[in-house]
C-alpha cells in the first residue's frame, strides 16, 4: 500500500489515495499503521475517495480502528495532498465527510504547493441532545438548550463544562492559569471524560486556558486515540465555547495554542473557519 505521512499541527494522519482502488479492511489497516512502534506511526488514517458530492470525500480512522466523523487537521491536508499530487488544479475544493461538505481554500507557497488551508467548518452545533450529550446527567441551565459551563463530576472530582459538536463531540474545561499546562497530568484526567455516561458517542475534551481575549493554550484527549498533539475541531468548538463563556469576542481572530503549533479560529454568526498549516512528512509503501 502507498501512503503519505502528513501533518497539521502535530496531528499527523496516513493518506492513501482511493480514488482509483479501495482499500480493503480499513479498520484493521488504520490500527496497524498508527501502531508507534511497529507501524509508521500515526493519530490514524485518512482515505482519500472520489465524490459524486463534492470534489473529494474523506473517510478517517482512529488509531484504534474507530471510524471518525470529522478531522479539521485532516482535512487541511487532504487539501495539500490533491493539490500538490494533482488530483485538482482548484484552490477552492469541496471535500465531503461523514459531518458534510466541506469548503477548503488554499494557500500557495512560493513552490507552488499548499503551504496553508483555511477551511468552513460550518457552524456549531450547540443543541445539547444533538452534541450528544446524555441530559439526564449533565443538564443545560434553566431555560437554556446548551450545556454552558455545567457541572460533571468526573472521577469524584467536578469540572464545569462547555459542550459543542463541530461534527464531533466536544467537552471544553477551562483551567486555572496556576496550573501548569505542559505538565497537566491529562492521561489520567482524559479517560474519565472519553467514557463519561454523560457522553453517549464518547467525547473529545479539551483543557483550556485562557490567556487573553485572542489566545487560548490548549490540550486534547481525543476518543479513540488519546492525547493529540493537536485537534482542528477541538480548536474550533474552543473558540465557539470561549465566546459563550465571555472570554473571547465573535468575528475575531483567536489563535488557539496547541502542543504541535498554532490554529487561527473565527467564529461568525453564519460558520466557523480554521486557518492552519498543513505538511507533508513522507512517502512511502507498506506491505498490509
Amino acid at each position: 500500500m502507498k501512503f503519505t505521512k502528513m501533518q497539521g499541527a502535530g496531528n499527523d494522519y496516513i493518506y492513501v489515495d482511493c480514488t482509483k482502488k479501495l482499500l480493503k479492511n480499513p479498520s484493521k489497516t488504520a490500527i496497524k499503521v498508527s501502531e508507534r512502534h511497529f507501524g509508521i506511526g500515526s493519530d490514524g488514517m485518512i482515505l482519500i475517495k472520489s465524490s459524486d458530492k463534492a470534489d473529494f470525500f474523506m473517510e478517517m480512522y482512529n488509531a484504534d480502528g474507530s471510524q471518525g466523523k470529522m478531522c479539521g487537521n485532516g482535512i487541511r491536508c487532504v487539501g495539500k495532498y490533491v493539490y500538490d499530487n494533482k488530483l485538482t488544479d482548484k484552490t477552492t475544493v469541496k471535500v465531503d465527510t461523514l459531518s458534510g461538505v466541506k469548503t477548503l481554500e488554499l494557500k500557495l507557497g512560493d513552490d507552488g504547493k499548499v503551504e496553508s488551508v483555511k477551511v468552513d467548518m460550518g457552524a456549531p452545533i450547540l443543541e445539547a441532545e444533538k452534541v450528544p450529550v446524555n441530559t439526564a446527567v449533565l443538564k443545560p441551565a434553566d431555560g437554556e438548550t446548551a450545556v454552558i459551563n455545567q457541572p460533571l463530576v468526573v472521577d469524584g472530582k467536578s469540572y464545569n463544562v462547555t459542550c459543542v459538536s463541530m461534527g464531533n463531540p466536544h467537552a471544553i474545561v477551562y483551567l486555572d492559569n496556576d496550573i501548569d499546562i505542559k505538565k497537566f497530568e491529562i492521561e489520567k484526567i482524559g479517560p474519565g471524560f472519553e467514557k463519561h455516561e454523560a457522553f453517549p458517542e464518547q467525547v473529545n475534551t479539551e483543557f483550556i486556558q485562557v490567556c487573553d481575549s485572542e489566545n487560548l493554550n490548549m490540550r486534547v484527549w481525543e476518543r479513540g486515540s488519546g492525547e493529540t498533539w493537536a485537534c482542528g475541531t477541538g480548536s474550533c468548538a474552543t473558540g465557539v465555547a470561549a465566546c459563550l463563556n465571555g472570554f473571547a469576542n465573535k468575528n475575531e481572530d483567536i489563535v488557539v495554542h496547541l502542543r504541535g503549533g498554532d490554529l487561527t479560529i473565527r467564529y461568525t454568526d453564519e460558520t466557523v473557519f480554521m486557518t492552519g498549516a498543513a505538511t507533508t512528512v513522507f512517502k512511502g509503501e507498506i506491505e498490509i
